[in-house]
């Protein structure tokens, strides 16, 4: 008995690091952002409790809409593009051995660098239409038609943005999709090319079935992470032009730090968390379900 409460004590030694850092870092300011929501406050002085006013003013805003149907179609893209793209390379790198570590290097490498250089080198040396690529080609004679800079336009500048991101983020898939592969039984695969199998039919039957825990917790993290995406809207658009790549984030920063009203911009922030938080319950559900069925 002893023994055992010794061993319990040790237990909660080891997580009481981990679970500090998480009470002071996460479920804190968590707190303190579900209560501002509630309060009209500008920074200064104590906030006033104002009940659900905040609220009723993000819903009868039309800017929330557009953001939160912005949000939904980065997620439809993100959930697309760059998985899709992951899979094809990684089973591709799966079967070619001597170049695979080159390779895997070289798709990482933009998940290493800032989104602000990044975002500075898309800005000014690829798409400026005077100083980048673009106003290279528009100052050649032979083009006849001026190519306009796709963030500075209404239509095209969401679209560009995450493209832009999905550039940065789909080697990162990949190497992950990678990793997931060469843990696949390779006596299942061997089995499949006895029983005839070509190349698409060991995609689709033998590696896909192999990853898909990989495959669905990339998924959540990219759900979580799309209606949590900032800093590349930010830093190229800051949400223009006139609010075509508005999001929920930008939103939130905006009613925080430029008119100053801090009860607004937790509200906007509490509903990004309430709208990540449906994804990882289903998710958690799911992983339950699947423990059950085991």
């Amino acid at each position: 008995m002893y023994k055992q409460k010794k061993d319990v004590f040790a237990d909660w030694l080891f997580i009481l690091p981990a679970l500090l850092i998480n009470i002071l870092i996460i479920l804190i300011p968590a707190l303190i952002t579900i209560v501002l929501s509630f309060m009209k406050w500008n920074g200064l002085g104590l906030p006033s409790f104002d009940g659900l006013n905040n609220f009723k003013t993000v819903f009868a805003t039309s800017s929330f809409y557009t953001a939160l149907f912005n949000n939904i179609k980065w997620t439809i893209f993100f959930l697309t593009v760059p998985i899709i793209l992951a899979l094809f390379v990684a089973v591709i790198l799966l079967y070619m051995r001597r170049a695979r570590a080159a390779f895997q290097s070289i798709f990482f490498v933009p998940n290493i660098i800032s989104p602000v250089i990044i975002c500075t080198i898309f800005s000014t040396m690829i798409l400026h239409p005077r100083s980048g690529i673009i106003g290279y080609i528009n100052n050649l004679s032979f083009f006849s038609v001026k190519i306009s800079n796709p963030l500075a336009s209404v239509r095209s500048s969401l679209f560009t943005v995450m493209c832009i991101d999905c550039w940065h983020w789909w080697g990162f898939l990949t190497v992950i999709f990678l990793a997931a592969m060469r843990q696949v039984d390779e006596n299942i695969i061997e089995a499949a090319e006895i029983d005839g199998a070509g190349f698409f039919r060991k995609f689709i039957s033998v590696i896909i079935p192999g990853i898909k825990s990989n495959i669905l917790f990339m998924l959540l993290m990219t759900i979580i992470w799309s209606f949590l995406t900032f800093d590349y809207v930010w830093i190229l658009t800051g949400g223009g032009p006139a609010g075509s790549s508005e999001m929920l984030s930008t939103l939130s920063y905006r009613a925080s730090f430029y008119i100053h009203n801090i009860g607004l911009g937790a509200t906007y922030s509490l509903i990004m968390s309430f709208l990540a938080g449906i994804v990882i319950i289903f998710y958690v559900l799911m992983q339950i379900k699947g423990q059950d069925a085991v």
